[in-house]
């Protein structure tokens, strides 16, 4: 047994050496964080927007706005459609009339995600395309219980005008065709940006 120890020594000597040195090389490099003034990036005073638009999601007819890319889980007899997944390139316009002013894009997706009831996932940006926040984006995350009268979802970024957003959208359904699932839903966005 005596014939093992200093190959055992010998292997835990340079595996505790190495372990060491990973550690002192690691504490050494905190990475290159440091506090930055915002105006040395033209950060002015921040401000609360709101706007209001309508989102059109249009699932019938020859040009669609909203794509289904996953079919909802086959093998699993649901009314909530869980697993689903769509694509959209959504109109958002001042009115909810679809011949109304376009003001921008609704670009992402959305995903059925509860076996409970109809709740989607969704991903999105805002991309304005009129007035001066043309060019800008609004990004939002969150879980949406489509069925419920008010629902909200968190503003968690954005471009242009919108670098360093934050804030929520409150939503509610304006009308649903029962039949082709087109949908028009009223967003009122609320956002911090500079």
């Amino acid at each position: 047994m005596a014939k093992f120890l200093p190959i055992f020594s010998s292997h835990f000597i340079i595996i505790f050496v190495f372990s060491i040195s990973i550690i002192l090389i690691s504490s050494e490099h905190h990475g290159s964080a440091k506090t930055l003034n915002k105006k040395d990036f033209g950060l002015g005073k921040e401000k609360l927007s709101h706007f209001r638009f309508y989102w059109h999601d249009t699932l019938s007819g020859s040009n669609p706005s909203s794509m289904q890319v996953v079919p909802p889980v086959s093998n699993y007899s649901s009314t909530t459609a869980f697993g689903l997944m769509n694509m959209i390139d959504d109109p958002l316009t001042e009115g909810p009339n679809l011949s109304s002013k376009l003001i921008g894009r609704a670009q992402g997706f959305y995903g059925a995600t509860s076996q409970e009831e109809v709740v989607l996932l969704m991903a999105m940006n805002f991309a304005f395309v009129q007035g001066k926040y043309n060019g800008s984006t609004i990004t939002v995350l969150g879980r949406n219980p489509v069925f419920s009268k008010m629902r909200e979802m968190p503003v968690i970024g954005g471009t242009g005008l919108f670098q360093f957003a934050r804030g929520y959208v409150k939503l509610k359904t304006y009308e649903v065709d029962n039949n082709t699932r087109d949908a028009i839903v009223e967003y009122n966005c609320y956002v911090l940006h500079y």
